[in-house]
C-alpha cells in the first residue's frame, strides 16, 4: 500500500522535479508542515536566514546567476513584508523567484488572529503570478504553475516573481501526489518587418545609440550588438544598474549609462536615434525641479526594437546579418595591469586596490555608490559577473552575494557595500558563516549616508543645518564592523591603507569561507 503524502510534501517534490535547487527560509508556525516536507525531500537545499530580506535577496542572487528560481519560505504577511525591499530589487532585475508564504486556513482567518493580514495585496506589488486558494489536492500543480510563471516573460508584468500563499490546511491535508513539470516557456521572436524597419533607421544616416537591458545583456546578444556598432558606427550602452552583466578582459566592451540625470543627458547628447533592445526609455532615478523625467535629448528619436520578453540575441543576430555586419570584429575589454596602490585609504585607493587584486571569474555584488564606482576599474582587470542594485532599495548587496555564492560555489564572490546599506541586512553574514560561503565583503566605512549629502546639495543647500546633518550622519555611535562580523562567525579585519587593503583582499580570496574588510579612511563624504 502506497503511503499518502500531504500537500506540503507533494509541493516540495514537484518543485524539485521542476528544477528548484534552493529554499531560503525563515519559517514560522504556519509553515511547519512545509519544513517537514523539506526534511523529506533533501534534493532541495534548505538554507536558514535570520531575516526575510536576506531570504529574498539571496533568492535574487541565485536567480540572476542560474536563470532558475529559488524558493523562499516566509511567515505570513509580516514575513513577506520584511522581504519586500529586496523583492523590489528582484522585480527590477527580472529575476525568477518563487515565494511560498504560509497563511492561516480559511476557517481561521475570520477570527482575526494576531498575524492575520491581507497577504494578497502585499504580494501583488511584486509578483507576476499569485495564488492564495490552493487546496491539498491542487497545491502540487500550483507549484508547477508557479515555476512556469517565473520563466514566462510578458510585457507589463511585475518581474518574474511567483507568490504561492499556502494555507496551513493545504499543507497538512492529503494530496494526490506530486505534479508533472510544465513545458518550459520560450522567448518570443520578433517578426521580420521589425528587423527591416530598424535596418532602415541604421542605413538612413544619423548618430545611433543602442540601449541593451535584461536578456540583451547576455554575451551572445552583446556580441551581435557590437558587430552592428562596428559596422554602422553606433554606440552600445547598458543601463545604469543592470541586473547582471558579464564583463572583464575578452568580453564585450559596452558603456554604462551614468547615474545622475544631467550625466545621462550628456552621455546621450548628439545622438539622433536611441534604439531600445529589451530596454525602457532612461528615466531619472528621482524627480528634480527643472529636469525632465525621461532622459532623451531634444531631437533624438526613440525606436523600440525588442520588448523585455523577446529573444534579444536572435533579434540582434538577424539585424546584424541584414546590415552585413555578421563578420565584423567584436569590441572587447582588454587586460590592463593595475599596480597595487599605497597610502591612506581614499575612495580611489579602494577602487584601485579592488581592481589590482580582483580574481578571475569573480561575482561582484554592489550596494553603494562607492561599490558601483568600481565597475569601470574592474573591466580591464579580471573576468567578472556584475550584479547591480537594480531597484535602489539598499540592503541588497550582502544577501545577493549570499545567493550568488550558494549557486556558484566554484567562483569567488565580492560584496562591495556602503556602511548604511550593509546595516540593513547584516544578518546575511551569519548565513554565509553557517554555509561556509566564499564571500569577501568590503565595507566602505565613511559613517555617513553619502548619497543623501549629495542629494541635499542638489536642492541648493550649501550649508545644511544641524538637524539635516544628523539625519545623514551614522557616526554616533560608530559601528564596529569587525566586531559585528566576528559575532556572526565571520573573520574580519580593518584596513586603513592601500597596502593593508590589498593584503587583506588577497588573503580573503585565497582562504575558503567568508571574510569581511572594514575599509576606513578619508572617503568621500
Amino acid at each position: 500500500m502506497t503511503e499518502s503524502k500531504n500537500g506540503a510534501t507533494a509541493l516540495i517534490e514537484t518543485l524539485a522535479d521542476c528544477g528548484v535547487e534552493y529554499c531560503i527560509a525563515n519559517p514560522g508556525t504556519s509553515e511547519m508542515h512545509l519544513v517537514q516536507a523539506l526534511d523529506r525531500v533533501p534534493r532541495i537545499k534548505s538554507v536558514l536566514a535570520l531575516f526575510e530580506g536576506v531570504c529574498t535577496g539571496a533568492a535574487d542572487g541565485i536567480g540572476r546567476m542560474t536563470g532558475k528560481p529559488a524558493a523562499t519560505l516566509l511567515h505570513l504577511g509580516p514575513g513577506l513584508a520584511n522581504g519586500i525591499a529586496n523583492l523590489h530589487n528582484a522585480r527590477r532585475a527580472n529575476s525568477p523567484m518563487i515565494n511560498i508564504v504560509g497563511n492561516h486556513p480559511n476557517y481561521h482567518v475570520g477570527y482575526d488572529a494576531p498575524l492575520t493580514s491581507n497577504i494578497d495585496t502585499l504580494a501583488a506589488n511584486y509578483s507576476n503570478w499569485t495564488k492564495s486558494c490552493s487546496t491539498a489536492q491542487s497545491l502540487a500543480q500550483d507549484g508547477a504553475d508557479a515555476y512556469t510563471a517565473t520563466l514566462r516573460q510578458s510585457s507589463g508584468a511585475n518581474g518574474q516573481i511567483a507568490t504561492l500563499i499556502m494555507g496551513a490546511d493545504a499543507a497538512w491535508g492529503d494530496s494526490n501526489g506530486p505534479a508533472s513539470p510544465n513545458p518550459i516557456p520560450q522567448r518570443s521572436k520578433i517578426d521580420e518587418a521589425t528587423v527591416e524597419a530598424l535596418a532602415q533607421v541604421f542605413t538612413s544616416g544619423g548618430k545611433i545609440a543602442m540601449l541593451l537591458e535584461h536578456h540583451a545583456t547576455e554575451q551572445t546578444a552583446m556580441e551581435a550588438g557590437s558587430k552592428i556598432a562596428k559596422k554602422t558606427g553606433s554606440t552600445l550602452f547598458n543601463a545604469t544598474f543592470p541586473g547582471r552583466v558579464d564583463g572583464g578582459p575578452g568580453r564585450v566592451a559596452v558603456k554604462r549609462l551614468p547615474y545622475f540625470p544631467e550625466q545621462i543627458l550628456e552621455a546621450l547628447d548628439g545622438f539622433d536615434h536611441l534604439v531600445l533592445v529589451n530596454a525602457e526609455i532612461p528615466a531619472s532615478f528621482f524627480a528634480y525641479q527643472g529636469m525632465p523625467s525621461q532622459l532623451v535629448p531634444e531631437g533624438c528619436q526613440v525606436h523600440r526594437f525588442t520588448q523585455k520578453e523577446d529573444d534579444a540575441s536572435d533579434a540582434l543576430q538577424r539585424l546584424a546579418e541584414r546590415l552585413g555586419a555578421g563578420k565584423e570584429e567584436v569590441s572587447r575589454f582588454e587586460k590592463i595591469e593595475v599596480s597595487e596602490p599605497a597610502g591612506e585609504l581614499k575612495t580611489k585607493i579602494i577602487l584601485q586596490s579592488i581592481a589590482a587584486t580582483l580574481p578571475e571569474e569573480v561575482i561582484v555584488c554592489t550596494d553603494s555608490g562607492g561599490g558601483n564606482s568600481a565597475y569601470p576599474f574592474c573591466q580591464t582587470a579580471a573576468t567578472n559577473s556584475w550584479l547591480s542594485l537594480t531597484g535602489g532599495a539598499i540592503g541588497q548587496g550582502g544577501p545577493c552575494a549570499t545567493g550568488a555564492a550558494l549557486a556558484c560555489q566554484d567562483r569567488p564572490v565580492l560584496a562591495l557595500l556602503g556602511d548604511g546599506g550593509a546595516a540593513y541586512t547584516i544578518q546575511s553574514l551569519w548565513t554565509q558563516a553557517r554555509e561556509g560561503l566564499n564571500v569577501t565583503t568590503v565595507i566602505f566605512a565613511n559613517n555617513v549616508y553619502n548619497i543623501l549629502t549629495n542629494e541635499y546639495a542638489k536642492i541648493g543647500v550649501d550649508n545644511p543645518g544641524a538637524i539635516a546633518q544628523s539625519l545623514f550622519d551614522i557616526s554616533n555611535p560608530i559601528m564596529d564592523w569587525v566586531g559585528m562580523a566576528n559575532s556572526f562567525g565571520v573573520p574580519a579585519a580593518k584596513a586603513e591603507t592601500g597596502e593593508e587593503l590589498c593584503r587583506l583582499l588577497k588573503q580573503s580570496f585565497r582562504t575558503p569561507g567568508p571574510f569581511l574588510i572594514q575599509a576606513s579612511g578619508q572617503l568621500q563624504r
